[in-house]
């Protein structure tokens, strides 16, 4: 009898995906709205990006097994829109593969330097090692990724309570509420969180690879309430930690460094005594992208056999595993364009196929309750709007 895959491992990869484009992102944006406002728009948005996860399951069930957007879309919505929601869908999906296979590079640079130091050309030879291992677990089988997935996320998760242990004893409460400010002011800032934190939501291509590795919609659904719940968790903590330190008028120089880690350690470090802190922030930032380089190239891997009909044997998912990882990296070595920059255009296109598609298809195929099916598609509407106003600088901005 075969074995049934466990739910912690399928809500692995989802946490996994979701907390790579979070961690550094959510403390930037929130800091205009703050604490309260910011946890808030957070938990909404996870409750929000949930459910139209489960719209795109219940649409999933009139259709193949392996079927993804491609098919669902094309049959649904027909040939145009697919065509567009096809683009979208891989945009997202190449320019977060891109921005986690430049980030790695960089990282695994300075980790290896002190050892060994392959000159100007380190980033991108060390970009290439890594692709070349970790693609791997997503080319042999999402069974192989699962069991990663949970050994990352336990790493994760030790790495990131050894971090926010050091800062949640030093939180003070007039600074995590800001009760020196009188003049309030929180709420017009809350709307440039919500691009951020839906784009921290943003598993949606992997639930074809839920519903296919488990067989059914029953654990995909289940694994998805999981995933996002531990990624919720690992946000609010972090957020709260964070606010808890740095008071708000601090956040100038951070943002104006465009929410460089380093900058906001600097900072911290006013604080409290930050050296242990930086050394497991460092330990978790790998993890945390390592996590989602594995989870976004699983989903990005499995729409682009649907989409191109590659057979599910060891030719079939080479070439799957070469249209998902070669052109991001091919443009990662041509131009690093750089993780923050990468994610904030990923953002722009992802509110399209994360709500407004979902919405759209359980709309015509007549699946999920009516309610939620507004509130996602409204939801996704007003967020895209968000972010669009945020790219031209007409969206209330906290500068510090």
């Amino acid at each position: 009898m075969k074995k049934q895959p466990s739910l912690l491992g399928g809500a692995s990869i989802i946490t996994g995906v979701c907390v790579g484009a979070g961690m550094l992102g959510l403390p930037m944006s929130g800091a205009g709205a703050w604490t309260g406002w910011t946890l808030a728009a957070i938990t909404f948005t996870m409750i929000t990006m949930t459910l139209s996860g489960w719209l795109l399951l219940e649409v999933y069930q009139d259709h193949p097994i392996r079927a993804s957007f491609n098919t669902v879309t094309q049959a649904v919505l027909g040939k145009h829109i697919n065509i567009i929601n096809n683009l979208a869908v891989y945009f997202v999906g190449g320019i977060l593969l891109y921005a986690y296979i430049t980030a790695s590079g960089e990282i695994l640079q300075n980790l290896a330097k002190p050892y060994l130091d392959l000159g100007n050309a380190s980033g991108r030879i060390w970009s290439v090692i890594f692709v070349a291992i970790f693609s791997f677990f997503v080319w042999h089988s999402t069974r192989l990724v699962d069991r990663i997935s949970v050994v990352l996320i336990a790493f994760m998760a030790i790495s990131f309570c050894l971090s926010i242990s050091g800062l949640i004893s030093h939180i003070d409460l007039n600074t995590l509420w800001d009760l020196s400010n009188e003049s309030g002011g929180y709420a017009k800032y809350s709307l440039a969180v919500l691009p951020i934190a839906l784009t921290s939501f943003g598993y949606h291509h992997s639930v074809s690879s839920m519903r296919a590795y488990y067989g059914e919609e029953r654990k995909a659904k289940w694994a998805i309430m999981g995933g996002t719940f531990i990624a919720l968790v690992l946000y609010l903590l972090w957020v709260i930690s964070i606010f808890g330190v740095l008071p708000r008028e601090n956040f100038a120089p951070i943002l104006a460094s465009n929410g460089d880690l380093g900058v906001l350690l600097q900072h911290i470090g006013e604080q409290i005594e930050v050296g242990q802190i930086s050394q497991t922030l460092h330990a978790f930032s790998i993890a945390a992208i390592l996590s989602s380089f594995i989870g976004v190239g699983l989903g990005t891997f499995d729409f682009l056999a649907d989409f191109f009909g590659f057979a599910d044997d060891k030719v079939g998912r080479t070439k799957s595993w070469a249209a998902t990882f070669l052109p991001p990296l091919i443009f990662s070595l041509l131009s690093p364009l750089g993780f923050l920059k990468a994610i904030g255009y990923a953002g722009a296109i992802a509110t399209l196929w994360t709500c407004i598609i979902p919405a759209w298809l359980a709309y015509k195929t007549k699946k999920g309750n009516q309610a939620v099916v507004f509130l996602v598609f409204i939801f996704g509407v007003c967020t895209a709007i968000f972010h669009l106003l945020a790219m031209a600088d007409r969206l209330p901005m906290f500068k510090g």
